[in-house]
């Protein structure tokens, strides 16, 4: 079968701007993928005999080492012909597949995917995160947000922790209206900013951009408690499937 080591060595160069490292002489042929920032290894293709992985096979044969965290994912790849245990590496969470042609190139490219995102950075896997949905309170002792909304469509607002540009945020206004009336699209993040009074403190803006409004009484505080679970909105917080269902109408 035709070595997948170019195909694989061209899609990682290409998608994550990651060159091969040579770092043994004694194995020229052996490539090390790692991330920019942290250095941590998210590849390594290795030239081995066969027998080392499959004792059923003889020759030589190159591999890919990847890393997976996911039990369920490990064990599911381990019954596909071409994956391995992880070679000459201890940890349980590496895996080798065969670069001969018996493992999809298809499936090698997603496992490539799944090892960069494992072994990323906490501020790189953020930044790769899909988009999220986010709660978020609207004090109008400090700003007059329908104010705002109904002189703009864009307007700045504090930027909480975790959010980024495309999320989707919902703004629940405080009392005496405590409610939800905003969908908002996050347009631009990490606008610096200095502002800090009694009991606020804000040290970067976000851009977002108003999509859709809702009535007083359409998502109100007793309803968001009795039929969602949720008995506070003190900060940004995740929101819940059924809730999300129900403010994009779905």
């Amino acid at each position: 079968m035709q070595s997948l080591r170019n195909e694989t060595t061209d899609y990682i160069k290409s998608k994550y701007n990651a060159e091969p490292e040579y770092l043994w002489a004694k194995f020229p042929n052996y490539a090390v993928f790692r991330h920019g920032d942290n250095k941590k290894w998210f590849a390594l293709i290795m030239d081995i005999p066969y027998d080392k992985i499959d004792r059923s096979k003889s020759g030589r044969v190159e591999i890919l080492n990847i890393k997976v965290n996911d039990l369920l994912l490990r064990d599911l790849l381990l019954r596909q012909e071409g994956c391995y245990r992880g070679y000459h590496i201890s940890r349980g969470n590496w895996l080798s597949v065969v670069l001969d042609g018996t493992f999809p190139l298809e499936n090698i490219m997603s496992l490539i995917d799944t090892s960069f995102s494992t072994t990323a950075s906490a501020k790189k896997r953020q930044e790769m995160r899909p988009p999220k949905e986010w709660l978020i309170p609207s004090n109008p002792k400090y700003y007059d947000v329908i104010s705002a909304f109904d002189n703009n469509d864009i307007i700045t607002w504090k930027q909480g922790s975790g959010i980024k540009k495309n999320d989707t945020v919902f703004l629940y206004v405080g009392s005496p209206i405590s409610a939800i009336l905003y969908k908002c699209k996050v347009i631009g993040t990490d606008i610096p900013f200095d502002f800090q009074t009694e009991g606020l403190t804000i040290k970067k803006l976000m851009k977002i951009q108003l999509q859709k409004r809702y009535r007083a009484d359409d998502f109100t505080f007793e309803r968001l408690k009795t039929e969602y679970g949720i008995f506070a909105v003190r900060g940004p917080r995740g929101v819940p499937d059924s809730l999300s269902r129900a403010l994009n109408g779905k």
